[in-house]
This record gives structure tokens, sequence and C-alpha cells, in this order.
């Protein structure tokens, strides 16, 4: 994001703070869920970990973009294919499996709370039905030393 001068930076500083705060609501109140589902720690912190990195470091990173923007297909490949494969130096096909379940068991309640409509969340869900295994193996290939880096353009 380029800014034409100090108050617009100022202005997008602002605005990534103002969503860090609402996202750590939505956080908080999905993490209480888990909670009441009767899941385990380990597994509501890995959940809320996966979400943190998506909603609030993945999403501002280049631009200030709401929780609801996560759902879009083009932000979700973006994010897998690209920055978590790339990025996360602990991501496997695995990880992107558990990456994949938090971020559409998230967003489920999000939609249960009216906070997300129901077309965002079947492009969210069908995204990740179509992509999973793509993802997987550009992770597999990306891991692999002595493969083809998927990545490279040469």
């Amino acid at each position: 994001m380029a800014f034409a001068n100090n108050e617009d930076y100022e202005g997008a500083l602002k605005l990534v703070d103002e969503i860090r705060v609402r996202n750590g609501v939505f956080l908080e109140e999905f993490k209480k869920d888990l909670e009441k589902a009767g899941l385990v720690k380990k597994t509501i912190t890995r959940h809320i970990n996966n979400i943190d990195l998506y909603i609030n470091d993945y999403l501002l990173r280049e631009e200030p973009l709401e929780m609801r923007e996560g759902t879009s297909s083009a932000n979700l490949d973006d994010f897998i294919s690209y920055f978590f494969i790339r990025k996360c130096l602990w991501s496997t096909p695995a990880t992107i499996k558990t990456t994949t379940a938090s971020i559409k068991k998230f967003y489920k309640y999000m939609l249960e709370r009216g906070r997300i409509d129901q077309a965002d969340y079947i492009e969210l869900t069908s995204t990740i039905k179509e992509m999973s295994e793509e993802w997987m193996e550009m992770c597999r290939q990306y891991n692999d030393p002595d493969g083809e880096d998927p990545f490279s353009i040469f």
C-alpha cells in the first residue's frame, strides 16, 4: 500500500488498529464457543492461532481488509498458496488441512452469528473443497529440497 503523505499512513494505521480490535472480539467469541462445545485446550489454541494469522496478519498486511473479506476465494487462495506455503516455515500439507479446517469452522461460526452472508460462506467452502489438493501438492513440492520449485518462473 502506497501512501501520498504521513496523514494517509497514520489513517491506515488507525484503521488497522480498529479492525484488530473488532477481530479480537470475534476471536474471543469464537474461543468461548469452542470451549462451550467441549474442545480441548490444545485444539482451541490451534484454531485461534490459525484464525489470528489469517485475519490479523494476512488480511491486514497489504491493505486493511475486514474479517468478512476473508471469505473471498482470491484472498483465501493467495493466503494458502502464496503466503502460508512460502512465509510460514511450519507449512506442510497437514497444516494446510488443519488451517483450512480452522478457517471453515470460524466462518461457519460467523455465519451463524449473522456476521457474514450465506453466499460468502459457500464461496469459502467451495474454494477450500476445490483447491485443497492443489494447495497441499504445492506445499509438498515447495518443501522438497530436491524437487522443482512450484513458484519458480524459470
